[in-house]
Parts: C-alpha cells; structure tokens; sequence
C-alpha cells in the first residue's frame, strides 16, 4: 500500500520561497503520477499541480509561472517549489498518489 510523507512546510512572507517534499513508499515511484492538493482555510481540498509519471505537468491557473512539480525518482520523492509566495498559499498542502494522500504539511505566509 502506498504511503506519502510530506516535509517543508512552514512560515514564509509573502514574496518568499518554500519547497515541500513528499517521500513516496510501497510501490514503483517512477510508475506512479503525483499531485500537490492544498485546503485553504474554510475551503475545500483543491488540486495545485499534477504530474504524470512521464513528468508531464499541469497546474491551476493561480500558480502558474510560481509552483513548479518535480520528481526524484532514485530518491522516491516529489518536490513543490513555491516562489513569489501570496497571503493567499497560505493552507494545508497534501501530497497525493494512486489515490492516497499524506497528512499534510501547513504552509503560512504572511505580509
């Protein structure tokens, strides 16, 4: 059974960086897509960016051109690089594959 741990979260101010990573274990990573969710406050779980595993991505419009999905396949790992980071990021972000999600990780930027 696959299972995610996420790692990086944190406070950042706006403007700022943050990478988050998502170890992956119990199954073949290099096979499997990910994805980056997050749950801002008082709203629902939303998808942030997808990769497939043949490292093809997308992402929702407002991340666009900021957040970038990579992968490490020797190390099991997925990567979400935060730049130019807004007040509105500010949530819990979850790494998901083959469709589980990991506990999370809380991400909080701040003017």
């Amino acid at each position: 059974q696959v299972q995610l741990v996420e790692s990086g979260g944190g406070k950042a101010q706006a403007g700022g960086s943050l990478k988050l990573a998502c170890e992956v274990t119990g199954y073949i990573f290099s096979a499997l897509a990910v994805a980056w969710y997050r749950q801002r406050p008082g709203s629902q779980r939303e998808l942030v960016a997808h990769q497939f595993a043949t490292g093809n991505s997308t992402y929702r419009d407002d991340v666009k051109g900021r957040f970038t999905i990579s992968r490490d396949n020797a190390k099991n790992t997925a990567y979400l690089q935060m730049t130019d980071l807004k007040n509105e990021d500010t949530g819990v972000y979850f790494c998901w594959s083959l469709g589980r999600y990991g506990e999370g990780v809380q991400v909080t930027v701040s003017s």
